[in-house]
């Protein structure tokens, strides 16, 4: 007596083949470039000991197809730290991510502007940090970023510019 039970396909292998795609997946992320400056250094310290510095933060998104259904995307961040007239730093970085997205294709734009972005900035948000921190500042702990908001603001933005275009052409 023995107790065969071989089927023609593993079980392993047909759940996985049922399974439904994951509509996003992270292939790799990266440093694309980084970019830390302290002109005003050592003097600086000294100053930003009596003066509040102002810390100017700039964010943007872009992503392009490297082949089929997967992108890079990139998150662009720039912090500018003055003290008066003396710049104390510009640490600027571009982070990366190679995904792939399983989605239909009206959801491509607000996968690559808003939820690629959102799984990068905490690494970004990282860097930057540490790249401040090492440079002998206080380390830039970026707020929060809304890409939604940002998405939404941009898709306005690109609309009223269609439709003054159409306006121009028109007249």
């Amino acid at each position: 007596m023995s107790d065969d039970n071989t089927t023609d396909t593993p079980p392993e292998a047909s759940t996985e083949a049922s399974a439904p795609q994951q509509p996003i997946s992270i292939n790799a992320q990266y440093i694309k470039d980084l970019s830390f400056e302290a002109p005003e250094t050592p003097g600086i310290f000294s100053i930003m000991q009596s003066n509040a510095p102002d810390v100017t933060i700039n964010i943007d998104v872009n992503a392009h197809p490297v082949q089929d259904s997967t992108f890079e995307v990139q998150l662009h961040t720039k912090a500018e730290c003055k003290v008066g007239d003396k710049t104390a730093f510009i640490c600027e970085l571009v982070y990366g991510g190679l995904f792939t997205l399983n989605v239909e294709e009206e959801h491509v734009q607000p996968m690559l502007l808003i939820e690629c972005p959102r799984l990068l900035f905490p690494f970004a948000r990282n860097v930057m940090a540490d790249a401040t921190r090492d440079g002998g500042f206080p380390p830039l702990m970026l707020a929060p970023v809304d890409f939604v908001s940002m998405y939404q603001q941009q898709a306005a933005a690109a609309a009223a510019a269609k439709a003054e275009g159409e306006k121009d052409t028109v007249n």
